[in-house]
């Protein structure tokens, strides 16, 4: 947990989000006697995630990505030919 006068955090305000970001609690303080007044926190912290083709800078897409879908498959795609879904 952080916490920082109302001074600080105008002053630091992207540095304590980014911390919010990652999961800390911000703890905003008023007065002399720094008395807690507000809490930031991420609605939800910020998961980065990538595939798995952007790790290694070696991935090659192969050629059968490029080839169209199965006919079935891709009447599922459009909506056709299962009535479990709808």
């Amino acid at each position: 947990m952080t916490t920082a006068t109302i001074f600080e955090a105008k002053t630091n305000f992207s540095e304590l989000v980014k911390k919010a970001q990652k999961g800390e609690t911000v703890i905003i303080t008023s007065g002399r006697e720094k008395t807690p007044v507000a809490k930031l926190v991420a609605i939800e912290p910020v998961k980065k995630k990538r595939l798995g083709a952007l790790y290694d800078p070696n991935f090659v897409m192969g050629d059968r990505f490029w080839e169209p879908l199965p006919e079935e498959e891709s009447g599922l795609w459009r909506g056709e030919g299962d009535e479990d879904f709808g």
